[in-house]
């Protein structure tokens, strides 16, 4: 900020103008003969107007440089602060002993969830390969359910409401879980037909979830 104010300051025509005017004003000198005959206006008007044209460019350059640097300072990118879209460092996945891994990536500022609680919730699920089977904000509406009571998977509750080494999570938070396949559809898979399942049996789930809040 310092160097843009005084990028600024230093560039005002007003004060370019004064230094012009002090440095560069005409000084014109009478000879002996032009002293007798002072009286010729003409003469005289017709040496000013180069000198005063002169000036006048010389006061637009300056106030176009002026310009010219104020545009390339706005224009620069500027060093934007982590709560500005900086990316944000990469989510160090805890374990915890029932085989859950689950990373904070912004945690909440509302009150927890807490165990049969109606909350709603938008999330991306994906497989391990990266492929995403489902998204709450594909639909444009996120997941209603009551939370701990096995409306969800295991690795949901757990995750969301916490406990054995899990901290609940609060409203507004976003939580990443990686959720083992004991505490997901296990053998059986999911959105099995004709023998394709879009949730293959024994998968590991990706999960980001966003607790909304209670619903």
């Amino acid at each position: 900020m310092s160097t843009l104010a005084f990028s600024i300051g230093s560039c005002s025509p007003s004060t370019r103008t004064r230094n012009l005017e002090r440095s560069e004003k005409p000084s014109i000198k009478f000879s002996t003969h032009q002293q007798k005959h002072q009286q010729q206006p003409k003469k005289l008007n017709h040496e000013k107007k180069p000198e005063e044209a002169l000036l006048r460019r010389r006061e637009a350059i300056g106030s176009g440089l002026c310009f010219g640097l104020l545009l390339d300072v706005l224009l620069q990118p500027q060093p934007s602060s982590a709560s500005e879209g900086s990316p944000s460092p990469p989510c160090e996945l805890t374990l915890a002993p029932s085989g859950l891994a689950f990373c904070d990536k912004f945690v909440g500022y509302g009150p927890e969830a807490v165990k049969g609680q109606l909350i709603k919730a938008h999330y991306v699920g994906k497989l391990e390969n990266g492929k995403v089977f489902d998204s709450s904000y594909n639909r444009g509406m996120p997941l209603t359910f009551r939370v701990g009571v096995g409306e969800v998977i295991k690795g949901w509750d757990e995750g969301i409401v916490g406990g054995d080494g899990i901290p609940p999570m609060l409203a507004g938070g976003k939580r990443k879980l990686k959720i083992p396949p004991e505490l997901a559809y296990g053998m059986r898979g999911a959105g099995c037909r004709g023998g394709s399942c879009i949730i293959p049996p024994d998968s590991v789930l990706l999960f980001d979830v966003e607790l909304i809040g209670k619903a």
